[in-house]
């Protein structure tokens, strides 16, 4: 697929995190031209250091998008360095296993401000700027599909159901537009997200418990993903809309156990 995206430029919000950097690369080594958006300043210069040493086809516009002026300024940061905008990534999200008895005003504001208000005001800002058609994938969830006894997630899998629900509204409305929108359900991925609300040291240890939670044996990595939200962006699927694809390693074609192993590592 090289230089598929020759001349694209991508908006890639969570543009720090680890599937967001990871898509970044993929997509500079494309041939697209990237902006990277995200709440803090110094994830995304690193991110950007990275894939991209100079800046020469990369942008990053720190803050966190609220609302609709917020996203409208960040979509306005691309096309005054890029003069174009034609996909987008919506990668923003923090996932935090919490009992719904015990979750708060905080923890479900958290969600809706990580993912679910980002998404939705980026992405319309997004799509107006698309003059020439575009792609939108989204960073889903299996918790957006199925809900994992061991991993209590409700304002998390709300909001990311708001996300896939998205997809397919967005998908109708912008397709006389040439846009097209899709996204990935993700399940345990290896990036540094688990770190937000465990240490280094207990997040190691629990995506060491979760390979077994996977047919195939293994955790994902962002690599895995990337390739998957390359494609959905990119020509070939110039006929895919409104579609969830899961890259989940199986689980949810047969909703598998969790291993106690797990159970016990996310009690800890």
């Amino acid at each position: 697929m090289s230089g598929s995206l020759q001349g694209a430029v991508a908006l890639i919000t969570g543009g720090g995190g680890g599937i967001g950097k990871a898509a970044a690369r993929r997509f500079l080594e494309e041939g697209a031209s990237v902006v990277l958006s995200g709440t803090r300043a110094a994830v995304l210069e690193q991110a950007q250091a990275e894939v991209d040493p100079g800046g020469a086809r990369s942008l990053i516009v720190p803050g966190k998008i609220s609302g609709r002026a917020d996203a409208h300024r960040l979509v306005q940061a691309a096309l005054d360095r890029f003069g174009r905008l034609d996909l987008l990534v919506n990668s923003t999200g923090i996932f935090r296993p919490v009992p719904f008895l015990e979750q708060s005003e905080d923890h479900f504001e958290e969600a809706l401000g990580s993912i679910l208000r980002p998404t939705f005001w980026v992405s319309q800002a997004a799509a107006a700027a698309m003059s020439g058609g575009g792609a939108i994938v989204n960073v889903g969830s299996m918790w957006a599909i199925d809900a994992i006894t061991t991993t209590p997630t409700s304002a998390y899998s709300a909001a990311q159901a708001g996300r896939h629900a998205l997809t397919k509204n967005l998908a109708i409305e912008l397709a006389p537009a040439g846009i097209r929108v899709n996204t990935v359900a993700l399940a345990f991925v290896e990036t540094p997200a688990y770190e937000r609300f465990l240490s280094p040291e207990e997040a190691q240890a629990v995506l060491d418990a979760v390979d077994g939670f996977h047919p195939l044996g293994r955790r994902g990595q962002p690599e895995d993903v990337v390739e998957a939200v390359l494609f959905l962006a990119g020509p070939h699927a110039r006929w895919i809309t409104g579609a969830t694809l899961p890259i989940d390693g199986g689980v949810l074609a047969g909703r598998a156990p969790a291993s106690q192993a797990v159970a016990e590592s996310v009690a800890a």
